[in-house]
């Protein structure tokens, strides 16, 4: 019997592994295994019984992950790893901006000025791309932006924007959470296949 999936466990060389996983070449262990649990969720052959090429996707997802995971750890050997991955602090312009920023968005959210509020975090994000808070703040954007694209009737869109938000905060489990709801509402009202 053939195997449904045409790739080779330790076949891969690691610039495959990183782009199945979609990360850039030379990301942190902490990376390989947030970006698994990330696509593994939305690929799983549970979440997709039908979808043969979401099962080719998990198993390819497995086979990158796997040879990472065992490969990653003998590539590197830095004393000055924390350092390397802590963000270097905001200037007190970047405090005030963000500051600024979050009461203004907070105020687009309240009013329902999503647009506003979209192009506000993700002009935040570029000037600020390091900073969890402001990555949050955009996931958080999209998913409102994402409800209200459900209650206009507008379902592929807003799959597109709760993508988006797991994207911006992948490492939030509220987030995932509040989203995999989102996700069954539309296949309840919609069907999968928008």
């Amino acid at each position: 019997m053939q195997s449904r999936c045409h790739v080779v466990p330790w076949g891969m060389n690691l610039e495959e592994c990183y782009r199945v996983l979609e990360l850039p070449q030379g990301a942190s262990l902490a990376q390989v295994k947030s970006a698994y649990r990330r696509l593994a969720r939305r690929y799983h052959p549970d979440v997709n019984p039908s979808d043969r090429t979401a099962h080719e996707k998990f198993i390819l997802l497995h086979q990158a992950y796997e040879k990472l995971v065992r490969v990653l750890p003998t590539l590197r050997v830095s004393p000055i790893k924390s350092e390397a991955q802590s963000p270097p602090p905001l200037s007190a312009f970047e405090i005030k901006l963000k500051h600024a920023s979050y009461r203004q968005l907070r105020e687009f959210l309240k009013y329902r000025c999503y647009q506003r509020a979209i192009s506000l975090v993700e002009g935040l994000a570029s000037r600020l791309p390091q900073d969890a808070e402001v990555r949050q703040w955009q996931a958080v954007t999209y998913q409102c932006w994402a409800r209200q694209l459900i209650r206009d009737r507008q379902p592929q869109a807003a799959r597109e924007y709760l993508h988006r938000a797991l994207k911006a905060d992948p490492d939030n489990r509220t987030l995932w959470q509040e989203a995999e709801k989102d996700f069954r509402t539309l296949d309840r009202l919609y069907g999968k296949g928008v």
